[in-house]
């Protein structure tokens, strides 16, 4: 079965010489090659090289015009590096010289003139296992790739599933719907893309903003779902949702966990220095805080929470250009109402 397999191989003989060409298809014929192929003008070799694909190239040394370490260099950078390409040179010069440079040009193995029938088909024979050796190894190697392409999406998928639930689970004590969190994190990436951020810091944006209020996880609901204003001892432990997600969120070796973490800590913080936890003022806040800030005072006015009424999308725009400079970023602020302007925020309407 290996033999039948052999013989099927496709063989391109390349020799100026038409009596050598025959007497190695007559050698190849008998021995029960089926398909072979030969030329005595190597500037046919690109064309065939095309057109039948050989797992073999008998290639003779000394030729007019193109001699074969031309001809070994052009099936090289046609074939690539990763395709094994046995070449096998026929030539008469065997001396040391002779042999180092066509090694050292990349060829396999030599056939000898004349040539000696059992040699010829050894040593074709031996060249055409290692080519459909490396051929199942290749093969071999793309599937594991495959599986770990498919392996690398899933756990990224998943990861990125993880993110979505947390943020989920931040905010489903006092957003049943759990779309306040995606919506913050699609209109952060929006101002995020206006400010002329990078393609990647955008999505980082995207996936980490959801999980700004995690630290809600470990507010009471007495105070978490109070209705009305807070008493000053209930606003002082409901700040303390900023500390408690950098906490659940610190540690993590995700690029996205990193920014998520930055953005709980200080999400709150003002532009003019009077938000919290640290009172961190103008380009002292994390720009991906700033931006988050805007994107959850907005959407938080525009939708209904067990405190308050939802405002109407002018009042809250309203109130954002009001803020600007204040508690927020003025660049932020022009980035998010050049969004208004274009009637970008429809795409905010997630039910």
């Amino acid at each position: 079965m290996e033999q039948l397999k052999l013989n099927l191989a496709k063989i391109l003989i390349v020799d100026d010489q038409e009596y050598n060409v025959s007497l190695l298809e007559r050698i190849l014929g008998r021995a029960g090659f089926k398909q072979l192929y030969s030329t005595m003008d190597p500037y046919q070799i690109e064309k065939m090289l095309d057109e039948i694909d050989p797992d073999i190239i008998l290639l003779d040394l000394h030729m007019p015009r193109m001699d074969g370490l031309q001809a070994l260099k052009l099936i090289r950078e046609k074939s690539g590096e990763n395709n094994y390409l046995p070449v096998l040179m026929l030539t008469a010069d065997m001396t040391s010289e002779a042999k180092q440079e066509v090694l050292q040009a990349g060829v396999n193995d030599f056939l000898t003139k004349p040539y000696d029938r059992t040699e010829v088909i050894l040593r074709i024979n031996n060249l055409l296992k290692t080519r459909y050796l490396h051929m199942q190894l290749q093969q071999h190697n793309n599937t594991l790739e495959m599986r770990v392409r498919e392996r690398t999406e899933e756990l990224q998928q998943a990861k990125l599933e993880i993110l979505q639930l947390l943020g989920r689970a931040a905010e489903y004590r006092d957003d049943m719907t759990g779309q306040h969190t995606q919506r913050v994190g699609h209109l952060s990436a929006l101002i995020a893309g206006r400010l002329g951020l990078p393609d990647g810091q955008i999505d980082l944006i995207r996936r980490a903003a959801p999980l700004h209020d995690i630290g809600k996880i470990g507010i009471p609901d007495d105070i978490l779902l109070k209705p009305g204003r807070f008493e000053p001892h209930e606003f002082e432990r409901m700040k303390t949702h900023t500390t408690i997600g950098a906490n659940i969120l610190e540690g993590s070796s995700f690029t996205v966990l990193k920014m998520a973490g930055i953005i709980a800590n200080s999400h709150h913080e003002k532009w003019d220095g009077s938000g919290y936890p640290g009172g961190l003022k103008g380009e002292e806040i994390p720009l991906e805080s700033r931006i988050v800030a805007l994107a959850d005072f907005y959407d938080a006015l525009t939708h209904e929470r067990p405190y308050k009424k939802a405002w109407s999308c002018i009042e809250a725009i309203t109130e954002v250009e009001k803020q600007k400079g204040y508690h927020f970023d003025p660049q932020v602020v022009d980035a998010f109402l050049y969004l208004v302007e274009h009637n970008m925020l429809e795409e905010l309407a997630i039910s």
